[in-house]
């Protein structure tokens, strides 16, 4: 069985442990666990007719004073950029992310996942945002770790996208 190493990247408190929770497990808890370091989980899929085990690596958030660490990133075949929908910021550092992460792992593929569908009425962001995200050719979903919505899809996107590599 081929393993993939998928790393869950962004902001602190944008929902990327809820979101591995949400994929790996199908649940969710409103309790909010910082992440310190990483955490591995995994999950085996079917892509095609290959049989696929993503090891998902949370890596604790980045603000302005945690930035991503190049370490953690080394090895990956992917990932999974989260952004909170309710929070313009995240967005912003989002695209600063993405940035790094292609620096330190070249251009592997990754899927845009803007989280918290279920507060949608509390979003910060608008259209124009994230059709500029579009524009630019990354894979957006919308999602809620909370109601499962679009996560499961966004996670077999990037493995079909890992094994099309």
């Amino acid at each position: 069985m081929i393993q993939k190493k998928i790393c869950m990247l962004g902001a602190f408190a944008v929902g990327k442990t809820s979101l591995v929770k949400r994929y790996v497990e199908s649940i969710y808890s409103d309790k909010y666990h910082t992440t310190v370091g990483v955490k591995i989980d995994k999950k085996a899929v079917t892509v095609g007719a290959q049989e696929l085990n993503l090891l998902l690596w949370d890596i604790q958030g980045e603000d302005g004073v945690q930035k991503l660490r190049p370490s953690y990133l080394r090895g990956a075949a992917g990932y999974i950029l989260v952004v909170d929908g309710t929070r313009r910021e995240t967005l912003d550092t989002a695209y600063a992310i993405q940035q790094s992460a292609q620096q330190t792992v070249g251009l592997v593929p990754f899927v845009v996942v803007i989280n918290k569908t279920d507060l949608v009425e509390q979003w910060a962001l608008d259209d124009f945002a994230i059709n500029e995200l579009t524009a630019s050719g990354w894979t957006v979903y919308r999602t809620s770790a909370k109601t499962g919505q679009h996560v499961e899809e966004a996670f077999l996107t990037l493995a079909e996208k890992i094994m099309e590599v």
